[in-house]
């Protein structure tokens, strides 16, 4: 599945733009523990997270992660999406519950 049609699924709002919208998710990681994240996110995953600060953007690329998913409609820092530009870094805005995004996704078949 590529980004684009899981935040289709997610009812999701794409806040940085076209650019790797054609990535393939691999899988789906929930979590907000960064060091945590950063040893376990697997290259392609779409990583569900509340944090919106800078450190999301370089935790998504040092993980390759697919795309960063902000659940419940959390206001994302306007610092974090211009760097999540910069780096090619999809972020994904959507008013569900990370709970509901994963059953989503799974029933999507990821």
């Amino acid at each position: 599945m590529k980004v684009k049609e899981l935040s289709d699924i997610i009812d999701g709002r794409v806040l940085t733009g076209e650019v790797g919208l054609e990535t393939d998710v691999t899988g789906m990681y929930a979590c907000d523990l960064l060091s945590w994240v950063m040893s376990h996110v697997n290259k392609g995953n779409a990583w569900i997270t509340v944090h919106t600060h800078l450190n999301v953007a370089a935790v998504a690329l040092l993980t390759e992660a697919s795309c960063v998913i902000i659940p419940e409609s959390i206001s994302v820092e306007e610092a974090t999406i211009k760097k999540a530009v910069q780096e090619g870094i999809v972020i994904i805005s959507t008013k569900l519950s990370a709970y509901e995004i994963c059953c989503r996704a799974c029933k999507a078949g990821i």
